[in-house]
C-alpha cells in the first residue's frame, strides 16, 4: 500500500483506468472483432455530452482479489436534453454481464436515488441472465432489483434498451418497464433453446425463438430499431413526450396559433363515400395534431389498433386510433391489452388521451373466444374508466358496439365527443342488422322485390339507427365538425378539460378483469 499522496494518486489511477475496460483480454477482443460498443460508450451515445456521473466504478465481487471492477454493469446519473435520468449498463466481458452481488446493489443504488429525486430509469440491457456460480445471491439481487421497480412504477418512466442476448431475469425486469426499445438483432427469451430442447424436445434457433421482431409480435417489445443509435434517438424523442415524474409536466413545443393553423379542406373529402372501403388511419394522423411527427408504439403488434405520442397545442397527447386496413379496424384481444396498457401508462404520467374511432367492433370468432377476448377486452374498458386525465373522442366513421364504447365514449367517461358527419354510431352494422333484424321479413318478400325491400330497410337503418344525429340529439355527441376544423377543435377541447380534476374514491386499488 503506498504511503504517500503521489503513490496513493497513482493508485487510484491505476484502479480506475483498469476498471474503465475490466473485461479479460478475450472478452474484450470477441466484443470488439463483433462490432460491439462498450457499456460506458452506449451510455455516452445516449445521454447529453459530459453530463454522466459513475458510481460504483470500483465495485466488485467481495472476497474475491481478482475479482473484475464493475461486476458486470455500469451505473450513474446523467442527463438527456437537460433532465436528469438514472441509467445502467450491462458488460457483456465481465461475467456476460449476468448479475452478481456487487452488480445487484449498484443497480439497486440508482434506482434508490431515481426513487427519492422522481426521474427516469434506463437501462441498457446485455446480459445472460442469472450468474450460475453466485446461486441464490444472484437470484436475490434480481429480487432486490424487481422489487424497486414498483415504487418506480407510474412514479418516474422506465426504459429498457435490448442490445443483446438477454435469458431469464434479464427479460422479466425490462418486460416489467414502461418501453422495451430493441434493436433487429437482440434477442429475448425465459429460457433458451438448448434448454427447451432438453425439457420439451422442441427445436428452434435461438433468433426464431426471442429474435427482436419475434418479440415485437408476441407483444414484448414497444419498438425495433435498425441500429443502437436509431434506438437511443428513438428514446431521446420518448422521454421528449414524458415528464420526469408523475408530480411534472411533459415539456412543452412551440406550435402555430389558431390563427396560424390551416383550416385542412381537404380533410372534407378524405373519408371514403364507400363505407366499407380502406384507407390508412396513419395518412390521417398526420394532418389533424400539431405536425405530422406522430411516434407510434408497438407499431407490429396488434396492428389493427395504433397507440402513441403527438402534440396538440405544443402538449403531449396519447392517441389510440383503430386501423381500417387491418381487420377492418376491429379491436381483437391483444388490441384490446395494447390499447389498455398505453392507456395506464398516458394516465400515470398525466397525458391526455384522444381517440380516433373508426372501428366496427369487437373482432367475432372461435379463436377470439379461445384467447379470452372477453377478459382482454373488458380490460380495455376498465382502463378507459380508470384514466382520470383529459379524454375526448373523435369519430370519424364506424362507432359500432361495445367497440364504440371503449373508444372514449361519453358513458364510459369519455369527457368530450367529436363526430364528423361521416360518422356511424349504432349497436351494429347495417350487414349485421340485416342478417339479425330484417332476415325473416326478407324471405316472406317475394323473390323480384327483396332487392327493392333491402336497399329500403338499409336505408331506413341508416338513416335511424347509425346516424351521428341520432348520437348527437341524445347528447352522447357534443359536437359534429367539418373535418377542415379538426385540429382547432382538438386543440379547444383540451384547453376545456386542461384543469380537470376527479376525485379518487377511497380504497386501496382497483381489480382488473380476469
Amino acid at each position: 500500500m503506498e504511503s504517500t499522496t503521489a503513490g496513493k494518486l497513482a493508485d487510484l489511477r491505476a484502479r480506475l483506468a483498469k476498471a474503465a475496460d475490466p473485461g479479460s483480454e478475450r472478452a474484450r477482443a470477441k466484443r470488439d472483432q463483433e462490432g460491439r460498443s462498450t457499456p460506458r460508450q452506449r451510455i455516452a451515445a445516449l445521454l447529453d455530452a459530459g453530463s454522466f456521473v459513475e458510481i460504483g466504478a470500483l465495485g466488485r465481487t467481495p472476497d474475491e482479489p481478482d475479482a473484475p471492477y464493475g461486476d458486470g454493469v455500469v451505473t450513474g446519473y446523467g442527463r438527456i436534453d437537460g433532465r436528469p435520468v438514472a441509467i445502467y449498463a450491462h458488460d457483456k466481458t465481465v461475467y456476460g454481464g449476468s448479475v452478481g452481488e456487487a452488480f445487484g446493489r449498484k443497480v439497486c443504488e440508482v434506482m434508490d436515488m431515481a426513487i427519492k429525486v422522481g426521474c427516469p430509469v434506463i437501462g441498457i440491457q446485455d446480459s445472460g441472465g442469472a450468474r450460475i456460480q453466485d446461486a441464490v445471491t444472484s437470484l436475490a439481487m434480481y429480487s432486490e432489483i424487481a422489487r424497486r421497480q414498483l415504487p418506480l412504477s407510474g412514479r418516474s418512466p422506465q426504459i429498457s434498451i435490448m442490445l443483446g442476448k438477454c435469458a431469464g431475469g434479464a427479460v422479466y425486469a425490462p418486460v416489467t418497464t414502461d418501453f422495451v426499445v430493441a434493436v433487429e438483432d437482440a434477442e429475448m427469451y425465459v429460457t433458451g433453446p438448448a434448454v427447451i430442447k432438453s425439457v420439451t424436445g422442441e427445436e428452434i434457433t435461438s433468433y426464431e425463438l426471442g429474435g427482436a421482431p419475434q418479440q415485437m409480435q408476441n407483444g414484448n417489445v414497444s419498438h425495433v430499431a435498425a441500429t443502437e443509435q436509431e434506438a437511443f434517438e428513438y428514446v431521446r424523442d420518448l422521454l421528449d413526450q414524458l415528464p420526469t415524474s408523475c408530480f411534472e409536466q411533459p415539456p412543452v413545443f412551440v406550435s402555430p396559433s389558431d390563427e396560424e393553423t390551416d383550416r385542412d379542406r381537404a380533410l372534407d373529402t378524405f373519408m371514403p363515400s364507400d363505407s366499407n372501403a380502406g384507407y390508412d388511419m396513419h395518412d390521417l394522423l398526420e394532418q389533424i395534431f400539431d405536425d405530422e411527427h406522430f411516434l407510434e408504439i408497438q407499431e407490429d403488434f396488434a396492428p389493427n389498433m395504433i397507440v402513441g405520442f403527438t402534440h396538440i397545442d405544443g402538449k403531449s397527447v396519447g392517441v389510440i386510433a383503430n386501423q381500417p386496413i387491418q381487420l377492418a379496424g376491429c379491436i381483437d384481444a391483444d388490441a384490446a391489452d395494447k390499447a389498455a396498457r398505453f392507456i395506464r401508462i398516458c394516465d400515470a404520467y398525466n397525458i391526455p388521451l384522444v381517440f380516433v374511432v373508426d372501428t366496427p367492433g369487437y373482432l367475432p370468432g372461435v379463436s377470439q373466444e379461445k384467447v379470452g377476448l372477453i377478459h382482454r377486452g373488458a380490460k380495455l374498458g376498465f382502463a378507459v374508466v380508470e384514466a382520470t386525465v383529459p379524454k375526448v373522442s373523435l369519430i370519424v366513421r364506424k362507432a359500432y358496439g361495445g367497440a364504440y364504447a371503449v373508444m372514449g365514449s361519453k358513458n364510459l367517461s369519455g369527457d368530450i365527443n367529436l363526430a364528423w358527419p361521416t360518422a356511424q354510431v349504432a349497436v351494429m352494422g347495417a350487414a349485421a342488422a340485416e342478417a339479425t333484424l330484417f332476415a325473416k321479413r326478407l324471405e316472406a318478400t317475394p323473390e323480384a322485390q327483396r332487392p327493392f325491400m333491402r336497399e329500403m330497410l338499409l336505408n331506413f337503418y341508416n338513416e335511424n339507427m347509425t346516424s351521428p344525429y341520432v348520437a348527437a340529439e341524445r347528447g352522447f355527441i357534443d359536437a359534429m365538425i367539418e373535418p377542415r376544423d379538426t385540429r382547432v377543435a382538438l386543440r379547444q377541447a383540451l384547453r376545456q378539460l386542461a384543469t380537470k380534476q376527479v376525485e379518487p374514491v377511497a380504497k386501496k386499488h382497483t381489480i382488473m378483469p380476469m
